[in-house]
């Protein structure tokens, strides 16, 4: 007996970017819907999409705008923003409305692949911690809250290991620099703290701290914890 397949919203105004989504997420088992306007969209969203990918340059309904009125009805559906602008602020907003994860035009299948397994994986474990969280060779458990590297037990200060606990619990998702500020602190500490802590993790966590494998930097924006099937990026060295 074959699955469900997965209904996926697609919301862009654009005919060649509806189709290049409906032809490759086809291909992998999905089930397309399509939305030219924010309108079409809030009325899909009675289908009950599994996630949606969202431009945020739509004509009749600002992006952002449109993510508050997704989010104000569904709260949990994964949402992937799709941007043609180098916005960062814009890209900073959306996360910080809800959104999961983004990618600016152009883009690459399998990028976008990789993204909505992440989101939509971090969704289902939304209520539950995972016990033990494996990505290479780095496992956290979070129940004895050990960490290693390979065989190598590694000893983080308490604020470390908070930061490595919140990024373990939102893998593969962007996290920007006020959530993480907020959870750590407060939204209105200054940065510089948040960069100190992540140095100190990946010089604890990485073999190359200054070419990360585990935790990524989104330049502007924030960071992201490699998730477990997520390809390994050639690394440039780090902006923190």
């Amino acid at each position: 007996m074959s699955s469900i397949p997965l209904k996926i919203m697609i919301v862009d105004d654009e005919p060649p970017i509806r189709k290049l989504l409906r032809m490759g997420l086809g291909t992998q088992g999905y089930d397309v819907l399509e939305a030219s306007n924010g309108k079409i969209a809030l009325d899909l969203l009675k289908q009950d999409p599994a996630l949606i990918i969202l431009d945020l340059g739509l004509p009749d309904i600002q992006g952002h705008d449109l993510l508050r009125m997704i989010r104000a009805r569904n709260d949990s559906v994964p949402i992937v923003i799709l941007s043609s602008r180098g916005d960062e602020a814009g890209k900073v907003q959306a996360l910080d409305l809800g959104a999961d994860d983004y990618l600016t035009k152009p883009f690459g299948m399998d990028e976008l692949l990789a993204r909505m397994r992440a989101a939509l994986r971090h969704q289902l474990q939304v209520h539950g911690e995972r016990p033990i969280f494996r990505s290479g060779e780095l496992s956290v458990d979070l129940v004895r809250r050990v960490v290693k590297v390979g065989d190598k037990d590694v000893r983080l200060s308490p604020k470390e290991y908070e930061l490595l606990r919140i990024l373990v619990q939102h893998a593969g998702k962007v996290l920007t620099h006020k959530f993480l500020l907020g959870e750590l602190w407060d939204p209105s500490t200054d940065a510089q703290y948040l960069r100190v802590y992540v140095r100190q993790l990946r010089q604890k966590i990485e073999v190359d701290p200054e070419r990360p494998q585990f935790v990524l930097t989104e330049t502007g924006i924030g960071y992201r914890l490699r998730a477990p099937d997520e390809v390994v990026r050639s690394a440039l060295p780090s902006e923190i």
